[in-house]
């Protein structure tokens, strides 16, 4: 069994093509033991995004702060705020944005171990 909090888990900046000022955690994977599953937390600072993408998995999301956007596969832009749930189905092409000017959008992301 693991019990943490997020203050204790290392906290990396996202580097890539099409990435901005976004970090990741990741307080449940592989190097726990994890079977099946990985929990990870990003924080988009403002005015930061993830990559526009799309893999051949899902993942579950939850809003734990902040308000921000998810660019869909047609460009749309769907708002999503603390306390929101959002399914990203596998070869959906997607985003997550924030386009606030002071406040980070923070969520957890659950994707297949080997997708850690």
């Amino acid at each position: 069994m693991k019990i943490t909090t997020l203050d204790q888990v290392p906290k990396t900046e996202m580097a890539g093509e099409g990435v901005t000022s976004t970090f990741k955690q990741t307080p449940i994977g592989v190097a726990d033991g994890a079977p099946n599953f990985s929990m990870r937390v990003f924080t988009v600072e403002p005015g930061g995004h993830t990559p526009y993408h799309s893999h051949p998995w899902e993942h579950e999301n939850y809003v734990l702060a902040g308000e921000g956007v998810i660019r869909t596969e047609s460009g749309e832009e769907r708002p999503i705020r603390a306390g929101d749930f959002a399914l990203i189905l596998p070869d959906e092409k997607h985003q997550f944005r924030n386009p606030s000017t002071d406040e980070a959008l923070q969520f957890i992301c659950l994707v297949p171990k080997e997708r850690e």
